[in-house]
């Protein structure tokens, strides 16, 4: 588990799971569906998608969902 500051966007998300797995590329996913946009910020994605108290992000290293 990762905590992140609301106020920042979901691009600073990507980056520090690029790093933290040394890939050039990474793919998030809310709900195992979509990718939000990165420059959406952290807490107005916890409010729309958020469950009990945690915002849910899979990861893949290739594009999982179309």
């Amino acid at each position: 588990m990762v905590k992140v500051d609301g106020q920042e966007r979901f691009s600073k998300l990507v980056e520090f799971l690029r790093k933290k797995l040394g890939k050039d590329q990474v793919f998030l996913y809310l709900k195992e569906a979509f990718s939000p946009s990165l420059e959406e910020r952290i807490s107005v994605l916890y409010e729309a998608f958020g469950v009990d108290g945690r915002l849910v992000v899979n990861y893949a290293c290739i594009p999982a969902w179309g």
